[in-house]
């Protein structure tokens, strides 16, 4: 049998019938599906890592197609299904850790967006690990890794329990038909991933448009909107929102205006623009909040920003879990059944109505003069393996095919 050290090396790319092929996981993480790659087996120059990409994807080599259906790669239209994370790890204090950054890419452009993080697909990271054999499990029980996302800085810890049996817990969760491995995900230190602040803007409540929004970046920079205020209940399918031009074109001047108030920044550091703001598939994102009324603490309609989400990402969660327990804020206003913060941190748990569900997430808190201190905040996915092996790149540039080729010499010609 081979070993796990024999197939990661193995599992290199390689020239197949005349075309470069790379080898992928193709993973579902939460509620969102995509690939993890092997950092190690991707070539260096950005230029040639965005190629790739595309070329796995099915998105647009160069420019616009607005008909693009993704149809030559593994894409799936929707921003939740078109991430791919490169990951590997790495050893820091004397522990392993999963070192990751995530591509987000979109169905009808060639454009790649390098700046966020994704709580459900991080999800995925430990399982594709211990498949890779990048990471040993001795034995039944609880295992911890943590992981370290260059995108947004974040670090996450990531908890599986293997069984007896060999297999690991499972869990049912809102979006996933079925139980599947389980995976606990505790952010650590979620406040200001992007912005360096819990409200960006500064104010708890600011007017947009004649909206009133709360900013709040933990884990994801997110606007958070009472639906009542769009004339919506709350609880619409996402579809009919998304359905709704009206509605969508003021959603977008709300987010754009919001995104310029809150500083987003490209990866360099530069200011995004209104124009860069309209078309993000990533940030901010934007949520309508409502009162509960399935048993949960409060309601959610979540974007994006561009498109409705079917049920609520995990990243979203538990930022706006932290907004409804800032005094004032939209989400509070509309919250019921939340334990009150202290001045002591303490773990509160916010269940969260979306259309797949109840998404249920823990936020380590406390409450002082200066305001709400955020120390960690947990929520429970699934993730599985929806297929390992390789991807013809038939139209690969022979710029990309020279760089692949360094990472498997004994099977280029």
């Amino acid at each position: 049998m081979p070993t796990a050290s024999s197939f990661r090396d193995a599992f290199r790319p390689r020239l197949q019938n005349g075309v470069i092929e790379f080898p992928v996981h193709h993973m579902r993480g939460g509620t969102s599906t995509g690939l993890v790659l092997w950092t190690a087996s991707t070539p260096l120059d950005r230029y040639l890592k965005e190629e790739l990409l595309r070329h796995l994807m099915g998105a647009p080599l160069a420019g616009t197609n607005e008909n693009n259906k993704q149809i030559t790669g593994l894409g799936r239209g929707g921003p939740t299904s078109n991430k791919v994370f490169f990951a590997d790890t790495a050893t820091e204090n004397g522990a392993p850790v999963i070192v990751s950054t995530l591509a987000q890419l979109a169905s009808d452009h060639d454009g790649v967006d390098w700046s966020v993080n994704c709580g459900n697909m991080s999800s995925a990271l430990q399982l594709w690990a211990i498949d890779m054999g990048l990471i040993v499990v001795p034995g039944a029980g609880k295992t911890e890794v943590r992981i370290r996302n260059t995108n947004t800085g974040v670090i996450t810890v990531s908890r599986m329990e293997r069984c007896a049996d060999g297999g690991f817990l499972d869990a049912d969760i809102p979006g996933v038909d079925g139980a599947y491995p389980a995976v606990d995900l505790f952010m650590q230190a979620p406040t200001g991933s992007k912005t360096g602040k819990l409200l960006p803007t500064g104010a708890v409540i600011d007017l947009i448009d004649g909206v009133h929004v709360s900013c709040v970046d933990v884990a994801v920079p997110m606007v958070i909107c009472a639906a009542s205020e769009f004339g919506k209940t709350g609880y619409e399918p996402v579809r009919e929102l998304d359905a709704d031009p009206v509605f969508k074109a003021r959603l977008r001047a709300v987010w754009v205006e919001a995104g310029l108030r809150m500083g987003l920044t490209r990866r360099d550091g530069s200011l995004m623009t209104a124009a860069e703001l309209e078309r993000s598939e990533t940030i901010p994102k934007i949520c309508l909040v409502a009162p509960p009324r399935a048993g949960g603490n409060i309601a959610v309609r979540y974007f994006t920003p561009q498109a409705g989400h079917g049920s609520m990402a995990v990243s979203g969660g538990c930022c706006l879990a932290a907004a409804a327990l800032i005094p004032g804020s939209v989400a509070q206003q509309v919250a019921h059944g939340l334990a009150a913060t202290t001045g002591t941190f303490a773990d509160i748990g916010v269940s969260i109505e979306n259309p797949a569900g109840i998404l249920d997430a823990t936020v380590v808190v406390k409450h002082d003069d200066d305001g709400l201190h955020v120390l960690s905040a947990a929520y429970r996915r699934s993730t599985q393996i929806l297929l390992r092996g390789y991807v013809p790149l038939y139209r690969a540039s022979p710029q990309l095919t020279d760089a692949l080729s360094a990472f498997s010499p004994h099977v280029f010609p």
